[in-house]
C-alpha cells in the first residue's frame, strides 16, 4: 500500500501534459480535498462534456441546414470554420482573462456565454446560427485553455486519473452530440434549430454547478490578485522548431475539424442513413479516447517521436480513404482506424510540446503558441472543404485535400518529433 502511494506521488506523463496557463505566476492555492474536491472533480467533468457539442452537433444535420437556409457549400464551410477560428483567437487571450477575473470566475462566465451562444443557434435562422457559433467558439476557446491548468493545480497527486477522465469526458461530449444530433432533430419535429439549441441546457447546468466553487470576493482561487509574471520567455516565436511543433499541432487539428464538420455530410451523400452517418462519426470520436491514452506512452519509449507521428498519420490516411471510397458496409472499420489515428495524433502533439521544452515555463508558452496559432490554422480546413466541394461539385477533390493535409502534418511531425529543445530563453525578474 505504501509502495502504491509512493508510485502515485511520482511525476507522470500526465503531469507534464497538463500545461498550466498560470505557470509563470506565483504559487496557486492548495489542492481541493474531501467533499469539496469531489464536487470540483464532478464540475470539471461537466465542463469538459460541454467543450465539443457545439462543434460536433452541426455536421450530421449540415445538409438540412444548407437545404433550409439556401446557403452554398462555401457558406456552410464558413459556418463550420468560424467557431474553430475562435478557439485559437480567444484561447490566446484566456490567460489574460483569467489574470483579470480569476480562473474560476472566467470559467463560470464563459459557460454562461457558451449557453447563450448555443441557444442563439436556434434563433433567426442563418444569422443566429452564425452569431451563436462564433459566441460559443469564443467561450470554448477560453475554457479549453484554462481547464487543464486547473486540473493540474487542484489535483496534482491524481494527474493521471484526472487526465484520463477529462479526456474521456471531452470525447464523450463530442461523440454524444454527433450521434444524437439527428435523433434529437427527429424527436423535435424535424427542427434542426431546436436540435442545435438543446445543447445550451447542459452548458447552463454546468455553469450552475460551478457557481459554488467561485471564490469569495477578495479571496483568490485562481490567478486574480497575484503579482505579475516573474518569468519572461523570449526567442520562441523566431525559433524554427517551435514553428514546426505549431504546424504539426495545427495541421492535425485541421483534419479533426474537417471530420467534425464534413464527414457526416460526406457519408450521407454516399448513401448512408443520416442517423447512421452521425453514429459513425460518433464511434470514431469515442475510439480516440483509448488511442489518446496509449499513444503518448508508446511514443515516449524512444527519444524521437518522428516515427510515431508518421505511423499515426498513416493510420489516419487509411481510415479517411476507407470512409471516402470503400464499400459502405465496411465503414465502421474505417471509422475505428480514423479514431485511432486522430486520437493518437492529438495526444502525441501535446506530448511533443512538453518534450521539446526545457522547462515548464517554456512549455506553457509553447503550448499557447501551438494551440492559438494551431487552431487558427485548423480553421482553414473546414473552409477549404466547402470551397473545394462547391468548385468541384463532388467529394473526390475533397478526399485529395484530406490526404494532402495529412501528408503535410506528417512532414512537420517528423521535424517536430526530433529529440531536441526549442531555442527559447527564460528570464526571471528580480
Amino acid at each position: 500500500m505504501n509502495q502504491l502511494a509512493a508510485d502515485d506521488a511520482q511525476p507522470t506523463l500526465a503531469d507534464d501534459l497538463l500545461i498550466d496557463a498560470e505557470d509563470d505566476l506565483p504559487p496557486a492555492p492548495s489542492p481541493a480535498r474531501g467533499a469539496g474536491g469531489l464536487w470540483l472533480a464532478g464540475a470539471l467533468m461537466l465542463v469538459a462534456l460541454n467543450l465539443r457539442p457545439a462543434l460536433s452537433s452541426l455536421g450530421p444535420i449540415l445538409p438540412d441546414v444548407i437545404r433550409d437556409t439556401g446557403i452554398t457549400a462555401v457558406g456552410a464551410s464558413i459556418l463550420t470554420t468560424a467557431p474553430v477560428l475562435c478557439l485559437g483567437l480567444f484561447g490566446f487571450m484566456a490567460p489574460k482573462i483569467a489574470a483579470r477575473f480569476g480562473t474560476e470566475r472566467a470559467i463560470v462566465l464563459s459557460l454562461f456565454v457558451l449557453a447563450a451562444g448555443t441557444a442563439l443557434r436556434g434563433l433567426f435562422s442563418f444569422p443566429g446560427l452564425m452569431a451563436g457559433s462564433i459566441v460559443a467558439g469564443a467561450a470554448i476557446g477560453i475554457v479549453g485553455v484554462l481547464l487543464p491548468g486547473l486540473v493540474k493545480r487542484d489535483f496534482p497527486d491524481r494527474a493521471s486519473l484526472m487526465t484520463g477522465v477529462y479526456t474521456m469526458a471531452l470525447c464523450a461530449g463530442a461523440a454524444g452530440a454527433a450521434g444524437s444530433a439527428v435523433p434529437f432533430q427527429q424527436a423535435l419535429g424535424g427542427s434542426w434549430p431546436a436540435a442545435l439549441a438543446v445543447w445550451a441546457a447542459p452548458a447552463l447546468f454546468a455553469a450552475l454547478v460551478w457557481l459554488p466553487l467561485m471564490p469569495r470576493r477578495g479571496i483568490s482561487a485562481g490567478v486574480a490578485g497575484r503579482k505579475p509574471s516573474a518569468f519572461r520567455v523570449t526567442g520562441l516565436w523566431s525559433d524554427p522548431l517551435a514553428w514546426q511543433v505549431t504546424l504539426y499541432m495545427g495541421l492535425q487539428s485541421a483534419v479533426a475539424y474537417m471530420v467534425f464538420g464534413w464527414m457526416a455530410p460526406i457519408l450521407r451523400d454516399r448513401g448512408l442513413d443520416p442517423v447512421a452517418a452521425g453514429l459513425v462519426v460518433s464511434c470514431s470520436i469515442l475510439v480516440q479516447v483509448p488511442a489518446a491514452l496509449v499513444a503518448p506512452l508508446l511514443a515516449t519509449r524512444r527519444p524521437s517521436q518522428s516515427v510515431a507521428t508518421v505511423l499515426l498519420m498513416g493510420i489516419t490516411i487509411v481510415g479517411l480513404l476507407g470512409m471516402f471510397h470503400a464499400p459502405l458496409g465496411t465503414v465502421w472499420l474505417w471509422s475505428v482506424l480514423l479514431g485511432i489515428g486522430q486520437g493518437g495524433n492529438f495526444a502525441v502533439a501535446l506530448t511533443i510540446i512538453v518534450l521539446r521544452s526545457c522547462d515548464a515555463h517554456v512549455a506553457s508558452h509553447l503550448s499557447g503558441m501551438a494551440q492559438s496559432v494551431g487552431y487558427t490554422l485548423a480553421a482553414t480546413g473546414p473552409l477549404a472543404v466547402g470551397v473545394l466541394h462547391q468548385w468541384s461539385g463532388g467529394w473526390e477533390a475533397v478526399s485529395v485535400l484530406f490526404v494532402s493535409v495529412c501528408l503535410a502534418a506528417a512532414l512537420f511531425g517528423i521535424t517536430a518529433g526530433r529529440n531536441r529543445h526549442v531555442g527559447a530563453v527564460v528570464n526571471q525578474s528580480s
